[in-house]
């Protein structure tokens, strides 16, 4: 894929819901909003130290708390002054399985590719999270060029943006970079993806 700008993808600190593996969920829902711990901070120090030399311009972010409170601890490592939030990064919606465990929400599906098309009641799929991408790259590459850019979002959201910044066009692409493979793009909490 030819792209005006360079792009950095990195995942949010951990929350205290992945530190105690409490289950989904989905942050406006939410009345605990997620803040990042101590240990998500230090994840996010880290990742953004690896990014120093990169020379980062811009830095956009999903506008939940645990986004906004890692992109603001980036944004003061690298020297930048202002973090742009956008609606198209944020977190996959789970629907109905918000405060549910993840292995009912994983049982709604027969299989992961059920999961480009295949909405929970109230959620998104996949496919939602890549249309909502592409609108937001597509505006990005006509307002920018030669920038290097950060963009801080959730764990699906940053593998989903990874596979089409590779130019992933099939489901196939985009599951056999998933978790256990050796080209792994699923980021952990706080880690940092250059595709």
């Amino acid at each position: 894929m030819n792209l005006n700008n360079n792009y950095f993808l990195l995942r949010h600190g951990q929350t205290i819901y992945q530190k105690e593996n409490r289950g989904m969920n989905y942050e406006p829902d939410s009345p605990q909003k997620l803040e990042i711990t101590e240990e998500g901070k230090e994840m996010i120090k880290k990742s953004a130290e690896e990014l120093k030399d990169k020379k980062i311009d811009l830095i956009f972010a999903s506008p939940f708390l645990r986004t906004r409170q890692s992109a603001e601890i980036a944004a003061n490592i690298l020297g930048i002054d202002t973090v742009n939030y956008d609606e198209r990064l944020i977190d996959l919606n789970v629907g109905e399985f918000a405060g549910k465990t993840f292995e009912e929400y994983k049982n709604f599906f027969k299989s992961d590719r059920e999961k480009f098309f295949k909405r929970p009641k109230g959620g998104d799929n996949w496919d939602d999270i890549i249309s909502r991408f592409k609108s937001f790259l597509s505006e990005v590459e006509k307002k920018y060029k030669d920038k290097n850019i950060l963009i801080v979002s959730h764990g699906d959201p940053v593998w989903l943006m990874a596979g089409v910044l590779r130019g992933f066009s099939k489901e196939e692409e985009f599951l056999a970079t998933r978790k256990t493979q050796k080209n792994n793009l699923y980021p952990k909490v706080g880690d940092l993806i250059i595709p």
